[in-house]
């Protein structure tokens, strides 16, 4: 394995853990990889897919993300492809030429996408060889980000239960990879579970006073660095983007309710460091690969210890010493509050109340 590793990806050496999840694929048992953000996780079914006969099925719920894996497997020379809601129909015939052709590796779909009769039609004429589902996390009610489309994999898990699957996600309770395993239909699989130490990053709780200018001074002191900065809600990262950059800082807002391409262009642009500081809800979350980024900001309280995880996550992948600040005060306790009380559902209102107490917690420590 050491050759296609240094081949195609350009190491000499493996990860922790990696080897060890590569060759339970290989053997054609279910894996379940919970490995921190940085940690490798894309490799454990990249690399496996160049051995196996057949092609391997990655299922990831966020096109950008799409995009820049295939944009990079196809740099180091593996044929990959992805399919979702972007691509022109000449462009969707083409790819499913190829797929039945056995020309592509690695194919990347959305979950809604397995839902559909074509779609469903197209995978019962291919050889799969592996599944991959990344975000694993996204298919349980007790995560942090719960998506019900993840819910019919574990029909897409009963149709193919002779091919391997393997589950990735950078954040999951016990009881949240316990319903992975459920709802997936995973068959005795393997757990991997690597260390979520993270030396490089400094964890910092700063009681809110003046928190624009806390914040100011620390963006001050990082002139040009990549910054995160995360808010309650889609008003407050325009208002906040706003008052930065009246302060000459380049930052801009970005959150659910701006439209798809201003949400790609102001991705693309940032993670490209054409603007260092990105104003944001948790909307700006998984699919962000950018290195270097320097300080992830929390100026309001996280909705959960694993959501701040995964956010707090984006800081220092190139290893490099980076920060982590969140800025707590009682009134934003009471404001999630008061949103948790509104939710409806007795059970949902339960775990939002149940996740908040814990992050109070941390916060309190």
């Amino acid at each position: 394995m050491l050759d296609l590793l240094k081949q195609y990806f350009g190491y000499d050496h493996f990860r922790p853990l990696q080897e060890e999840i590569i060759s339970n694929v290989l053997v054609g048992n279910d894996s379940l990889v919970i490995m921190p953000t940085g940690g490798g996780k894309s490799l454990c079914y990249q690399l496996p897919a160049l051995r196996l006969e057949g092609i391997t099925l990655v299922v990831s719920p966020l096109i950008a993300l799409m995009k820049d894996q295939v944009d990079g497997l196809k740099a180091n020379g593996i044929k990959a492809e992805f399919i979702n809601s972007t691509l022109p129909y000449q462009e969707m015939v083409r790819i499913r030429g190829e797929a039945l052709r056995g020309e592509i590796k690695i194919l990347y779909v959305s979950p809604e996408r397995l839902s559909l009769d074509g779609f469903q039609s197209l995978l019962n004429s291919l050889n799969v060889s592996l599944v991959a589902v990344d975000e694993a996390h996204c298919i349980s009610e007790w995560g942090h980000d719960f998506r019900p489309d993840y819910r019919g994999l574990g029909a897409l898990r009963r149709s193919m239960s002779d091919v391997p699957f393997i589950a990735l996600t950078a954040t999951a309770t016990h009881r949240v990879r316990d319903d992975i395993v459920t709802q997936l239909g995973l068959q005795n699989p393997q757990r991997f579970v690597a260390s979520f130490n993270r030396a490089n990053l400094n964890y910092e709780v700063r009681p809110k006073r003046n928190s624009f200018g806390q914040l100011v001074e620390l963006l001050e002191s990082r002139r040009n660095q990549s910054v995160i900065i995360y808010c309650f809600s889609r008003k407050e990262t325009e208002e906040l983007a706003v008052d930065l950059q009246g302060l000459s800082l380049k930052a801009r807002p970005y959150h659910a309710g701006m439209d798809a391409e201003a949400r790609r262009r102001t991705q693309e642009e940032f993670i490209a460091g054409k603007f260092p500081i990105v104003v944001a809800t948790i909307a700006f979350g998984m699919g962000i690969d950018k290195p270097d980024v320097r300080l992830v900001v929390h100026y309001s309280l996280p909705k959960s210890l694993e959501g701040y995880y995964q956010e707090t996550g984006r800081a220092g992948r190139d290893g490099l010493p980076s920060d982590c600040v969140l800025f707590y005060s009682y009134g934003d306790k009471s404001r999630q509050e008061f949103s948790i009380n509104r939710i409806e559902d007795d059970v949902e209102r339960k775990k939002a109340s149940d996740k908040l107490t814990q992050v109070i917690d941390y916060c309190q420590l």
